[in-house]
């Protein structure tokens, strides 16, 4: 915790409509939008006793009022009342501690970073992705579910068990309904004529894909830099069948779509940081995932499912094909342990 989540860049989730909170380690963070519209965070604790200042994970609020001495605060963080300090008391030297926050360069997606000097390698990395995330307009979504799921296991288990696709046949088979095992890399040898022509249908798929892709003015390629202190990797992968979601049908899900896009069919665009969080964007939806150490041997991995921000449930979307269906006593992957779901809608974790 003290040497990569307290000093690197970590996401943490979307832009909020007013407050949100979270926990990094023992280090509780608010993340407010301002009536300016800007994103800040702040240590989540009041300066005078320590006392948390937001406990929910989501909340509107105005002003930041202590519950406890009602010290309170304005949303850029200065001091505006503290009762009973004196007449030398400076007001200026109290207000809440900032944290490092970065979202506009990556649409809506927020990091944050605790160290007192954050790496300087984030802008790097927004350049670089921008052009593949900024198409979606992430920032123009909301949150249609969200879902917590605790691990028994340590956070690389959980981190490096994403970042492979091995197991996915056997213990996600629905997920490779729209998405080709060929296309996470692969051993050819000892193939059988089956596997030979599914391999050649989808090269083919896949030139079709980049000439569509490029019509569409949408980068493809992959694009990674894996040696920065703040690692990271894109690229965009065919969907196989109609090609147009994660779906068991691979069909859209939200008749509204994302952005501006009118084509249904952009396949899915993939991206991943280090060192905790993977997302998938679709023409009609994107997932987040966020991944956060609870101990040594407990890991919360927190998915949101983000549709348009103007997109209404039953009318553009059916809930239902667009989670996954999980039974409470299901366990979780291979190696992870047993998995404990907390399901929550968009009106809050």
């Amino acid at each position: 915790m003290d040497l990569i989540f307290h000093r690197h860049w970590i996401f943490v989730g979307v832009e909020p409509d007013d407050c949100m909170t979270v926990k990094v380690g023992a280090s509780p963070v608010l993340i407010l939008r301002g009536e300016d519209m800007e994103i800040r965070a702040f240590h989540n604790v009041c300066r005078h006793r320590g006392a948390r200042l937001v406990t929910g994970p989501k909340a509107t609020i105005g002003n930041i009022v202590c519950a406890y001495h009602g010290w309170t605060y304005g949303e850029t963080g200065e001091l505006f009342f503290a009762e009973h300090m004196g007449p030398d008391f400076d007001h200026s030297c109290h207000g809440l501690k900032p944290v490092h926050l970065r979202t506009l360069a990556l649409a809506g997606l927020i990091f944050i970073c605790l160290a007192e000097e954050a790496p300087d390698d984030f802008d790097r990395m927004a350049e670089a992705v921008t052009p593949y995330i900024a198409p979606h307009d992430i920032a123009n979504s909301k949150v249609a579910y969200s879902y917590d799921l605790i691990e028994d296991g340590n956070r690389k288990l959980t981190m490096e068990n994403n970042r492979e696709c091995y197991h996915c046949a056997i213990n996600h088979p629905e997920l490779t309904v729209p998405l080709q095992e060929y296309g996470f890399g692969f051993s050819p040898d000892d193939i059988d004529d089956y596997r030979r022509a599914d391999i050649a249908k989808y090269q083919a798929e896949l030139e079709v894909a980049y000439a569509r892709w490029a019509g569409l003015g949408l980068p493809s390629d992959e694009c990674e830099a894996l040696d920065n202190t703040t690692g990271y990797r894109t690229r965009r992968l065919v969907l196989m069948g109609a090609g147009e979601s994660h779906t068991l049908d691979t069909r859209r899900d939200s008749k509204k779509l994302l952005s501006n896009f009118k084509d249904a069919r952009l396949d899915g665009l993939s991206f991943w940081t280090h060192p905790n969080s993977w997302y998938h964007f679709m023409a009609d939806h994107a997932v987040t995932f966020m991944c956060m150490p609870l101990g040594p041997d407990r890991t919360l991995v927190r998915t949101n499912r983000l549709v348009h921000k103007d997109a209404v449930e039953g009318r553009d979307y059916d809930l239902e094909n667009l989670i996954p269906r999980l039974d409470d006593d299901q366990p979780a992957g291979r190696g992870s342990g047993r998995a404990r779901p907390y399901r929550h809608r968009a009106t809050g974790l």
